[in-house]
């Protein structure tokens, strides 16, 4: 099938490069010229595990880009969109949707096939079909459903395993104005034989999306709520709570063989700093704010937000109870994407305790693997020196605070147990053991410390 995608983005991108992977020919189309030229040297504008390799093996041969957005529809039978769908408070903003879907709408009217419009972007329930398809009909002249469907196929993918996601998914979920359209989408995913189809209506893939969303988010923040209770509660970890909750076979289930396995979604059960990103804290706002417009007063989605936005800071709130102040005190930002595996720093947990941290005129030190470029663009205003390596991240510093769980930290310890003086580990992953080193504080954990003095900074 001969496809092409609005939109080079990180879905877009994404996607495009997978389906050429998939034997697909796929046009990219995006109206940065830059971008488009990097593409085309098969050089990926955005970081994601294995893109790159994927890239160059298709550019040229089942993939090229371009900014010629008629050209590539006219010779396509299957346009992805695949934009950006930012919340700007009170609604997500579809004015890069609109834009795509009449200019689409537009290159259709020299078309005499049917075409297939599909929307990837992430979009409140409604939008395709009470947006998109007006639209369409009236930039193209054209009758949905008989020159032309609309189908929304929301994509599923995490930022650092995306290539993953896509290649291996674990359900594809398509809708379609009409049975032409879905059969379109059936056969643009035979090429996924063994994975599970769920054919649906457009506003129930678009629900299906926010809801798979929303419920990991909640899960997250319900397991941080566990955490604060029990440091609160003192003598308790969280870590050893949620040992025995995912013990439960309904969350790691015992097959015949007497072998217990753990799902993926286990690891949202787990206490930290907060989520971040693209899509949690955007997405869960977008359904509150369209849920209350609707007249639902979302309050779990509201705590979910409430909660995850004071998260960040319960690790600022652990730094202070060892030092009367930290006016001057030497602290180490360990990870400052928002995962690892990605350079995204959209709603970092490292963002508001970089703020914090700054307020409280502390000197900053900050290491992450990639994502350290993307950081200097966004603390302009912060002096913050960036070191190249974890060595010398934590050299001479009073304190370091872990925030984002890259693998090189797991070797963490042996840094700090070579060191002369220990510096005050604030783990906001746990991913180190309480007993790895000797002054140690994490989420969900209770300890007792009495403040150094001010005196004492170097």
């Amino acid at each position: 099938m001969e496809i092409s995608v609005v939109g080079t983005g990180y879905v877009g991108l994404v996607s495009g490069v997978c389906l050429a992977e998939k034997g697909h020919g796929v046009v990219c189309v995006d109206i940065d010229a830059e971008k488009v030229e990097r593409i085309n040297a098969g050089d990926s504008p955005i970081h994601e595990e294995g893109l790159d390799e994927l890239l160059r093996r298709n550019v040229g041969k089942g993939l090229t880009a371009t900014t010629d957005l008629e050209g590539a529809v006219a010779r396509t039978s299957l346009t992805i969109i695949a934009v950006g769908t930012p919340f700007d408070g009170s609604a997500i903003d579809v004015s890069f949707i609109k834009s795509a879907s009449e200019a689409i709408g537009k290159a259709l009217r020299a078309k005499t096939e049917f075409h297939t419009v599909v929307v990837k972007s992430t979009v409140v329930p409604g939008t395709s079909d009470e947006v998109v398809l007006p639209i369409l009909e009236e930039a193209s002249g054209k009758v949905a459903g008989h020159d032309f469907g609309v189908s929304m196929n929301p994509e599923f993918l995490r930022e650092g395993a995306a290539i993953g996601d896509f290649m291996d998914p674990d359900r594809i979920v398509y809708g379609g104005t009409d049975d032409r359209t879905l059969e379109v989408l059936d056969e643009l995913y035979d090429v996924f034989p063994e994975t599970e189809k769920v054919r649906t209506t457009n506003k129930t893939a678009e629900m299906i999306k926010y809801t798979a969303n929303s419920l990991l988010a909640t899960m997250i923040s319900f397991s941080n709520e566990m955490g604060n209770l029990c440091a609160r509660l003192g003598e308790i970890d969280i870590v050893d709570v949620m040992r025995g909750v995912h013990l439960d076979r309904r969350v790691s289930p015992i097959i015949g063989n007497g072998d217990r396995v753990v799902p993926g979604i286990a690891t949202y059960l787990e206490a930290g700093c907060g989520f971040g990103g693209s899509c949690f804290p955007k997405d869960v706002k977008a359904l509150i704010a369209h849920g209350e417009s609707a007249g639902e007063d979302m309050n779990i989605l509201k705590s979910v937000v409430g909660i995850n936005k004071s998260q960040p800071l319960v690790l600022i709130d652990l730094l202070q109870k060892h030092f009367d102040s930290l006016q001057g005190r030497k602290v180490t930002v360990l990870g400052l994407a928002f995962k690892p595996g990605t350079d995204d720093m959209r709603e970092s947990p490292s963002i508001p305790i970089i703020n914090a941290l700054h307020d409280a005129g502390a000197a900053i030190t900050a290491y992450d693997p990639i994502a350290a470029e993307e950081a200097q663009k966004l603390f302009v205003n912060i002096p913050m020196h960036y070191a190249d390596n974890v060595e010398e991240s934590v050299k001479g510093a009073d304190a370091v605070v872990l925030v984002t769980r890259w693998a090189e930290f797991d070797d963490l310890p042996d840094i700090i147990n070579a060191m002369d003086v220990a510096p005050l580990l604030i783990d906001g992953r746990r991913m180190i053991a309480k007993d790895a080193v000797p002054r140690y504080e994490g989420i969900g954990l209770s300890t007792t410390a009495s403040p150094e003095p001010l005196a004492e900074a170097s």
